[in-house]
Parts: C-alpha cells; sequence; structure tokens
C-alpha cells in the first residue's frame, strides 16, 4: 500500500477485544473477539480533514482504537503513519503514537499537574530535551487553544471546554503526521462545541491531517474533506462532506430531515 497516505486500510475487520494488544495470539482473538467491522476500505491522505459518522455503537471509536493500536488489527491490510499494523509489535506501540496524536472522549489528563505540567510531560515524554524548545512549543499551542493565560490552572480548575483544549493542545505537541479525534465536542454547551469546531478548522487550514469521530454531523461535515458512514458493521456510504450533506439518507438519520 502506498505511503502517501497517512492512514489506509484495505479489507479490514474490526474486531473489539478486551486483551492488552500482544497478549493474545491472532487465532484465539478471532475466535473470541466480536467482529463489529467488515470490509473497512478507507484512506486518510497528508493535510486531509476526513470524518467518520455513525451511530453510536457502530463501531467509530474500536476502528480509532485499532489505528493507535489499542486494538489488534487482525485481518486485512492496515498503515498508520509508515507503520504496518499487522506486523507490529508491543514494543513499536510507544513509536507509533510518537507520530500521532490522541485526544479521548474523557480526556485523560494528569489531574495532579497543572496545565503547563500537562504539556511538558508530554514533550519530555516524546523525546524533547532543550528547554527553551519545550517551553516555546508550549506557549505556542496554549495561545493556540485559546489557553495561554491559564497555564498556572489545574485541570479541575478548568471548565469542560477548557478540559477538552487542553487535551487538543496535548494531543499537537509533538506535531504529529495525525490528528484523531473522539468525540471532541460531547457534553459541551454550543458556545463551547463552536470554540472547539473552530480550533479544528484553523488546524486542518494550517495543514493538520485530521480524523474525526463527533456526534454532531452537521457541523462536522460542513468542514471535513471527506467522510464515511459507518451502519451494521460496515462502511456504507462515502464522499466528500458536502456530498453526504446532501445524501437523503444520511439527512433523514443524521441531520433530522
Amino acid at each position: 500500500m502506498s505511503e502517501k497516505y497517512v492512514v489506509r486500510l484495505k479489507n479490514a475487520a474490526i474486531y473489539h477485544a478486551d486483551n492488552p494488544f500482544g497478549s493474545t495470539s491472532e487465532s484465539k482473538l478471532l475466535q473470541r473477539g466480536e467482529m463489529v467491522l467488515s470490509d473497512v476500505n478507507l484512506c486518510v491522505a497528508p493535510g486531509e480533514f476526513v470524518y467518520l459518522l455513525g451511530r453510536v455503537g457502530s463501531g467509530k471509536s474500536t476502528l480509532l482504537k485499532t489505528l493507535y493500536a489499542e486494538v489488534q488489527l487482525l485481518t486485512g491490510e492496515g498503515r498508520v503513519a509508515g507503520f504496518d499494523l499487522r506486523r507490529l509489535k508491543r514494543r513499536d506501540i510507544p513509536y507509533l503514537r510518537r507520530r500521532i496524536g490522541i485526544v479521548f472522549q474523557d480526556y485523560q489528563l494528569l489531574t495532579d499537574r497543572n496545565v503547563f505540567m500537562n504539556l511538558y510531560y508530554v514533550m519530555k515524554a516524546t523525546g524533547w530535551k532543550h528547554e527553551s524548545e519545550i517551553r516555546e512549543r508550549i506557549d505556542q499551542v496554549l495561545n493556540l487553544v485559546d489557553l495561554g493565560a491559564k497555564s498556572y490552572k489545574m485541570p479541575f480548575e478548568l471548565s469542560g471546554g477548557e478540559q477538552q483544549m487542553l487535551a487538543m493542545g496535548r494531543a499537537l505537541m509533538s506535531k504529529p503526521k495525525l490528528l484523531m479525534l473522539d468525540e471532541p465536542s460531547m457534553g459541551l454547551a454550543p458556545i463551547l462545541v463552536q470554540q472547539i469546531f473552530d480550533i479544528i478548522k484553523e488546524l486542518h487550514e494550517a495543514g493538520t491531517t485530521i480524523l474525526l469521530v463527533e456526534q454532531n454531523a452537521e457541523m462536522a461535515l460542513r468542514i471535513a474533506d471527506r467522510a464515511y458512514v459507518l451502519e451494521s458493521g460496515r462502511i456504507t456510504l462515502s464522499g466528500t462532506g458536502a456530498e453526504l450533506a446532501q445524501s437523503d439518507s444520511v439527512k433523514k438519520a443524521y441531520l433530522g430531515g
């Protein structure tokens, strides 16, 4: 498969399993695991913004987990940021994750460290060594996500929207080849949802490669380059964001039309 793609899945089946990556043989996982998606063919090119649309339980989050190696890819082909998911070993996972940024549903912030130290920890963990470069990058990212004046705050002192901004900032620290966002607007007030999407749009316009899972289909389709619809255990529809926004089936199922 061509390296012109940051993400490429071909004829892949996505399984949900509770076993840690690499702890159980593929044959046993195939027997015990629950297949949530089959015949998955998708790609994300550098600088592209791709949106995954589907109802709760359609397999979107498990698909993301497969891409960042929380769940093993058991059948088909898959590459992410230059790594072959079928050949990936547990020892390779930290190196894969240094190339991608992940914004989780539950933020996963370091609750005992302030905003600055949440980002500082990521920089040190991913190999940055020069203090001046680390601090310069932290300042850049904090300003990008509108937290420049709150670097001293603890996570519990931030609003839900600000915590999400911090999670996005953390994912951007190492200038990832791919930014994956799992329901970034979940539980936020409408004004904060708009702020989140404004930042996502800015990141895309600056050249960041984005793969988004999000229930707010109207806003996501408005700014995504392309989108895939996941239903009944497979991809049922794909096209540009504008094309899917005009699709009768998408309107009926996701846009209230």
